[in-house]
């Protein structure tokens, strides 16, 4: 299997385990009060899974052209290195930006109905 295949596949399995605890959850509630917490939980995950892929994977980029950068010309090795910390820091605010923004949309779900 390619690698693209086995992270997809593992994907899948984490997102079936995590989602389990919500199936087996009594129905207490109305049915339409219990579907909106059901979907506002998977979707805020979700969004929290895609945000945290993204920024991971644009964190190994940048690091990776850095040292790349660094390792042919040393010279410049201080603005690189200040280039690479203020850009890594911008991607980890938007990974807690989608955060704070997925706790939001499970608050306001749960307090309107």
């Amino acid at each position: 299997m390619t690698k693209h295949l086995k992270a997809i596949l593992m994907l899948l399995f984490f997102v079936a385990v995590m989602s389990a605890p919500l199936l087996a959850q009594e129905n207490e509630l109305s049915d339409n009060r219990t579907a909106v917490m059901k979907w506002s939980l998977i979707i805020g995950g979700a969004i929290i899974a895609l945000a945290a892929a993204a920024g991971a994977f644009c964190q190994a980029k940048s690091i990776s052209s850095a040292c790349e950068g660094i390792s042919r010309n040393p010279a410049s090795a201080p603005h690189i290195r200040f280039l690479l910390i203020f850009g890594l820091v911008l991607i980890e605010t938007l990974v807690i930006y989608t955060l704070l923004i997925s706790i939001i949309i499970l608050m306001v779900n749960w307090g309107k109905i």
